[in-house]
């Protein structure tokens, strides 16, 4: 209330409710933590919904509405993407010359309402603000998504049919869309959060009409029926990436959405241990490599594109060579590998123009690999990937491509791993106390590496499933890193040949924690849920 009397006393004081209807929403709130009071009195039905809502907007100097799908006067994601109606709680109902109005659940949100304005900015809209119960804002969304199910699985329009998925697909931000044929109907799936989700499932009758439309907008061979590769640039947020592969039920489809222009999120918000000291000491590096392994699909290059957002100042020459170019960044100079270049090729060429720090998109093969390990002996800091399960199964897949130990000990600075796991939904959480069974587990862990975790206050959830997270009770992702540094001691180890078991165990000594270790600190904080880290983990 930014310091004025609670919204609770002022209603009793107006007469809109009484003490005792208060201490009432108070108690339900104790259950309910997430929810405001003004909800909660309209929920538990203790006054009149206009009464209320009316003596709210007076309170908070708020425009007010009691929001119903009759309200809503444009087509529905016209200028705001239903995921962000989702995440912010707003619900756009009419627009009037440039200005637009939009209704929140909660107009303190200053967050929410600022990612709304500046999506509405963008189509030349100016917001006005109105507050309405969050149950109507929940009741309009639900909605919004049986419309959107109803029309996926219903639309005879082609060219309609594949517009709804695909802008469907970017309303859930999925990062990919599955359309496969199976041998009685065609099936489409979008994977949301790292998970596959069924969306709808249609007559094997479309099938030539939904190939031959992904075909054209792809600009795709029809008349081809092996792998092809194409892409889509009918959406001007995004980048869609296509391949399609002969299955024996008919050719699928994967689409991959890559937004444009999304703006780069900090190394510590992605998950990375909150320590500055630990980031510079493990990133700000000269004359050597930095290398980030995981397998495909575990954010290993937004990881890398946070530490260039880090290390980016003006007085250093940054460049990359990527396939392709996912984030364009101001300030960085950024190489897109086509047919007629290589990895190993363009990287002699940057090795000419005088670069400070020079990304990688991928250490594929022997060859880019020693011409990196050269760049990062000759006073350049070399940042790239590599597909390995762990931080010290780097030094293993540089061995089998061929790189020696002198180079790897007197070059590679630090191996990064990392998982994605996903963040419990806050809109449907349920909080409670860890089960001494899930403490046995974690603490199995924990004596294992030698280390101990404090359950003191601590406290886990349970995954219900909302409209606001696709009923998977899940929202968004976190990553869990672990960070191997090359000590000198560690030097003199590898250029031994000393195996990977030798080597684990003098980092361990050296405070080196594995990926379980930070995943379980995750579960502690309320991130994440023990069942998300065996899942992703493949823990026993």
């Amino acid at each position: 209330m930014n310091g004025r009397t609670p919204i609770g006393v002022e209603l009793v004081r107006r007469g809109v409710v009484k003490e005792a209807d208060i201490a009432t929403a108070i108690e339900y709130q104790k259950q309910h933590p997430e929810k405001k009071l003004g909800d909660i009195l309209n929920i538990l039905n203790l006054c009149p919904q206009k009464r209320l809502i009316d003596a709210m907007g007076e309170i908070l100097g708020e425009n007010v509405i009691i929001l119903t799908t009759d309200d809503i006067k444009i087509r529905e994601n016209k200028y705001l993407p239903l995921n962000i109606c989702k995440t912010c709680k707003a619900i756009l109902f009419e627009v009037i010359g440039r200005r637009a109005k939009v209704c929140f659940a909660d107009t303190s949100n200053n967050k929410a309402i600022e990612e709304v304005r500046l999506a509405l900015l963008k189509n030349g809209l100016v917001m006005e603000k109105f507050l309405t119960f969050e149950t109507n804002i929940e009741n309009v969304l639900q909605s919004l998504d049986k419309k959107e199910e109803k029309t996926i699985t219903s639309d005879t329009d082609i060219t309609k049919l594949v517009d709804t998925i695909i802008r469907s697909a970017m309303d859930k931000r999925a990062s990919d869309i599955h359309i496969e044929p199976m041998e009685k109907e065609i099936r489409v799936r979008f994977r949301v959060d790292g998970e596959l989700i069924t969306i709808a499932n249609f007559e094997k009758s479309k099938q030539m009409q939904l190939i031959g439309r992904l075909k054209a907008i792809s600009n795709m061979y029809q008349e081809r029926q092996d792998a092809q590769d194409g892409s889509i640039n009918l959406y001007g947020d995004y980048n869609i990436r296509v391949a399609s592969q002969p299955t024996i039920d008919g050719e699928k489809f994967c689409l991959r959405l890559l937004k444009k222009n999304e703006g780069l999120r900090s190394i510590f918000d992605l998950g990375f241990p909150s320590d500055e000291g630990a980031l510079k000491k493990c990133f700000d590096k000269r004359n050597s490599i930095t290398i980030v392994a995981a397998p495909t699909g575990q954010g290993k290059t937004t990881t890398l594109y946070s530490i260039l957002e880090y290390l980016n100042r003006p007085e250093i020459n940054i460049t990359t060579v990527e396939d392709p170019v996912e984030i364009r960044v101001p300030g960085i100079n950024q190489i897109e590998i086509d047919e007629k270049s290589t990895f190993a090729s363009a990287l002699r060429a940057i090795l000419r123009s005088d670069p400070d720090i020079i990304l990688l998109g991928e250490v594929r093969d022997l060859e880019t690999a020693e011409i990196a390990i050269q760049a990062g002996q000759t006073g350049h800091y070399v940042l790239s990937t590599i597909h390995t399960i762990n931080a010290i199964e780097v030094i293993t897949r540089l061995r089998k491509m061929g790189i020696s130990d002198y180079d790897i000990s007197s070059t590679l600075a630090t191996a990064v791993s990392q998982r994605l796991l996903r963040r419990v939904c806050p809109h449907c959480a349920i909080k409670r106390k860890f089960t001494e069974e899930e403490k046995g587990f974690m603490n199995k862990f924990a004596e294992r590496y030698h280390t101990k975790f404090d359950y003191t206050g601590k406290f886990t959830y349970d995954t219900k499933g909302c409209k606001f997270c696709n009923h998977t009770g899940y929202l968004d992702r976190i990553a869990a890193f672990e960070v191997l540094e090359i000590t000198d001691e560690m030097k003199d180890l590898i250029v031994t040949g000393a195996s990977s078991l030798q080597i684990r165990d003098l980092a361990l000594q050296q405070g080196y924690r594995p990926l379980v270790i930070d995943a379980f600190q995750k579960v502690l904080d309320g991130v994440t849920t023990v069942e998300e880290v065996d899942k992703r983990l493949a823990l026993y």
